[in-house]
């Protein structure tokens, strides 16, 4: 996931916390210091994980991994509360951190905010997970390994998925728009530079079915350019220079261009009212940024009776848009069982699970080479090898150096400067100056 983004990097805005989860009740991530269970010497206890966006896990939609986990494990209950804005998520989170209560036993972390979660203030809020709960961390991609690993060699988060890029695209409204419809095709239509991403979407504009924008969001193409960069938020010691940053600027000027020539439908990636979830459902836009999460996002939103009518193409260049960890906070009472269940949801094995039916890009390097993933293809999209793109896309990912504060750049970056332009018509040029007046009342960097 998510995303932000989270799923990973993800980033919504949903007041409710749903919870997706074995239990009946309503939980807001009230475990760890705060649970009244049983101690695990054979009794009951009931294990929480608090998420963002779309892991995969749950019974209801997902790989039904805590039944699975349940029934050979008797003595154990999963509840998960899962909330779909990744940046409420994440501030949530640090604020029970600070306080050492209301955390839930496992908790979700997204990449953009895993180095300060590595970082001096909280390094010591976590479990070690390399010498906790038997994981096998060889098996995970070294890079995504290290990205969770503290300054003293703690290992505070196992990899759940990677986000490698590729763009979906509603063929329907391609043949209408007079494109190609076929994913070879498309992807020769921007291969090798987002320029000519956007001049495809001037092509559908002038041939765009009624009610319809070629592409989602701004701010998503924003995302997905910035993750196909080499430097993005941080420079190469891993401190926080946005402003000089060639991948932000590329980004930023592709973002705005599609702004200002009206290639989108201008919505708020996963808003509060879910109207980018109802635009999907009402083929509202030819196109989307789609990490590999975003696949299982569209299958839930866009519904059964659009099935068969999105495809996956080649992105114009590789990147990796997010991306998540399990990490298990100190202060929770079960923390050698949460620990355990959290190697145990990261196994390859579950990797696989959860990519067959989700679609998540798998962080274990046996798993992402293995023929479940290469020769996957998941029933809404029909025939499309969505493991042969996916894992192609994640052999090109180079990761980019990060900071504490790359996700609440982002953040800023997008919901307070690309939005305002998209929506509002804010001149590109104060909506910059707004981005840096707020980094800086906001963050001390």
């Amino acid at each position: 996931m998510r995303t932000s983004s989270s799923r990973r990097g993800r980033r919504t805005a949903i007041a409710a916390v749903a919870v997706v989860a074995t239990g009946t009740a309503l939980l807001t991530g009230c475990g760890g210091g705060d649970s009244d269970d049983g101690a695990s010497g054979g009794e009951q206890i009931t294990l929480r994980i608090g998420t963002f966006g779309s892991f995969g896990y749950d019974n209801a939609t997902g790989a039904k991994l805590y039944a699975e986990y349940e029934k050979a494990h008797p003595h154990i209950k999963i509840e998960e509360s899962n909330v779909a804005d990744g940046q409420k998520y994440w501030d949530t989170l640090k604020l029970r951190l600070s306080r050492n209560s209301g955390l839930a036993d496992i908790q979700a972390l997204e990449v953009g905010y895993i180095a300060e979660a590595t970082g001096p203030a909280m390094a010591d809020k976590w479990t070690d997970l390399g010498k906790t709960g038997g994981a096998d961390l060889g098996a995970f991609l070294d890079w995504k390994v290290k990205q969770a690993t503290t300054a003293d060699g703690k290992v505070i988060g196992l990899g759940t998925d990677i986000g490698p890029m590729a763009i979906c695209y509603n063929k329907d409204l391609f043949a209408k728009a007079g494109l190609p419809t076929d994913r070879t095709e498309v992807a020769k239509l921007w291969a090798g530079d987002w320029a000519k991403f956007l001049q495809t979407g001037e092509t559908y504009k002038k041939n765009a079915p009624a009610g319809t924008a070629f592409h989602d969001s701004a701010s998503g193409l924003f995302n997905a350019v910035v993750s196909s960069q080499p430097v993005q938020y941080a420079n190469t010691k891993g401190e926080l220079d946005y402003e000089n940053s060639p991948g932000v600027k590329k980004a930023w000027d592709t973002a705005v261009a599609a702004a200002k020539g009206e290639l989108t439908a201008k919505l708020r990636q996963f808003d509060e009212k879910g109207t980018w979830n109802a635009a999907f459902k009402n083929t509202k836009f030819a196109t989307v940024a789609c990490p590999s999460w975003m696949t299982g996002i569209i299958k839930e939103q866009a519904g059964p009776e659009n099935q068969g009518k999105w495809d996956i193409a080649a992105p114009p260049v590789a990147g990796n848009w997010g991306g998540a960890f399990l990490g298990v906070p100190k202060s929770g009472k079960h923390t050698k069982e949460a620990a355990e269940l959290a190697a145990w949801l990261t196994a390859p094995a579950q990797h696989a699970k959860v990519f067959a039916v989700n679609g998540n890009i798998p962080s274990s390097k046996d798993t992402l080479s293995s023929p479940t993933v290469q020769d996957a293809k998941l029933p809404y999209f029909g025939e499309t090898p969505v493991g042969r793109i996916y894992s192609q896309a994640a052999a090109g990912i180079t990761p980019a150096p990060i900071s504490r504060w790359d996700g609440q750049v982002k953040t800023f970056l997008t919901d307070n400067g690309i939005l305002d332009i998209e929506q509002r018509g804010t001149d590109p040029a104060k909506a910059w100056e707004n981005v840096k007046k707020l980094v800086n009342d906001k963050i001390d960097h």
